[in-house]
């Protein structure tokens, strides 16, 4: 009997090894790229650690109980939309390259163009949020762009290698139309693995200022959260930043728990035009690396944003909450805070050089 168990051991093990060296699961960094990570004051133990201590699961929960309400609890019956997300399709080939415009592209990819640059952030254009297709689909109408509707392209920017933020079809797909790529250490591995030449790669640690074309730069600051693309976590660095052009500074928050490096952020580097904070698939459970509405409520309050663009929402079902709640709360909180959140639709352009904005709420069409 126990041959009969070692031998179901090594399959396992060797069934593992075998799917997680395809390609989508990117690549450990080694070399100089590993002796860079290991010269960071964040990287410990092998592992990058927040600024704060940050469990994975609050006090109160266990992961056996969270795992078990996630598979097997019951769900909301508005988890996941009833009909289609609405949505705008925008050619994003033909916009003026002189207009200053964001356009979010669901859950956490959006467009930014500014200043006669081109940024795009975090593009997930695949159907699925995971390293396989049959897992974490999409919303219908919130998967209306495509990495064939992609231009040319400045700046690539990643704020970690989670599959929801760095998508292998996508950034496979477009690597051609990519002239450089900002991401946190150890990120770069897996773009490397990808085809990426390492001289398109600007790969930094929290604290570092790149300076970027048209007299432009992006500064990398901390988030709360973690990484991995395997069973490994925190190989890699997760982060926040800042982008400043001649005309406009734009927070660019990643997913982030609630901490003390927003209002840090706020008083080093802020007021902000634009603040784009990850609301969304958030748990009282995971509150320390996922902000609950209320905290991303404080967050842009410390960071000290005149205008709030949420995103991480609408499509995907990555938590337990209905898949409008996200929206419905940080409006609803927003009211009574002076706070400008703005909410266009997906693929609706939202104009940079404009005084006022007005955003009907389409997530209500349940």
């Amino acid at each position: 009997m126990i041959y009969t168990f070692i031998i179901i051991a090594v399959l396992i093990v060797l069934l593992y090894f075998i799917i997680t060296s395809q390609e989508v699961f990117g690549s450990e960094a080694k070399g100089e790229r590993l002796l860079k990570m290991q010269r960071s004051a964040n990287f410990k133990n092998q592992q990058f650690h927040n600024l704060t201590y940050t469990p994975a699961i609050a006090e109160g929960f266990s992961m056996p109980k969270v795992m078990f309400n996630f598979l097997f609890g019951k769900k909301d019956p508005l988890i996941k939309p009833s009909d289609k997300i609405p949505s705008v399709y925008t050619d994003l080939k033909s916009l003026p390259k002189d207009q200053d415009v964001f356009i979010w592209l669901g859950h956490s990819s959006y467009y930014i163009q500014t200043d006669g640059i081109s940024f795009l952030i975090d593009p997930v254009l695949s159907s699925y949020g995971s390293p396989f297709r049959f897992f974490n689909k999409a919303f219908s109408g919130a998967d209306i762009f495509k990495p064939e509707d992609i231009p040319a392209i400045d700046y690539l920017v990643i704020t970690h290698d989670h599959y929801d933020h760095l998508d292998y079809p996508t950034v496979k797909a477009i690597k051609d139309r990519v002239a450089k790529v900002i991401l946190p250490l150890g990120v770069g591995a897996h773009l490397e693995r990808w085809g990426f030449d390492v001289d398109q790669l600007m790969e930094e640690d929290w604290g570092a200022e790149v300076n970027l074309k048209n007299n432009s730069k992006i500064i990398f600051t901390p988030a709360r959260h973690f990484s991995g693309r395997k069973m490994k976590r925190n190989v890699t660095l997760w982060t926040s930043y800042i982008l400043e052009t001649p005309t406009k500074k734009i927070f660019l928050g990643g997913d982030s728990g609630y901490d003390t490096h927003f209002k840090m952020i706020g008083e080093k580097y802020g007021p902000f035009d634009f603040a784009i904070m990850e609301n969304g698939q958030y748990n009282e459970a995971w509150k320390y690396i996922h902000a609950l509405p209320e905290d991303v409520i404080q967050a842009s309050i410390d960071v000290r944003a005149k205008n709030i663009i949420p995103v991480h929402s609408s499509k995907f079902a990555l938590a337990l909450h209905p898949w409008n709640e996200p929206l419905q709360q940080v409006t609803n909180l927003a009211k009574n805070k002076d706070l400008h959140i703005l909410t266009p639709m997906i693929g609706e352009p939202v104009d940079l050089n404009s005084s006022s904005y007005h955003f009907g709420n389409w997530w209500e069409t349940e």
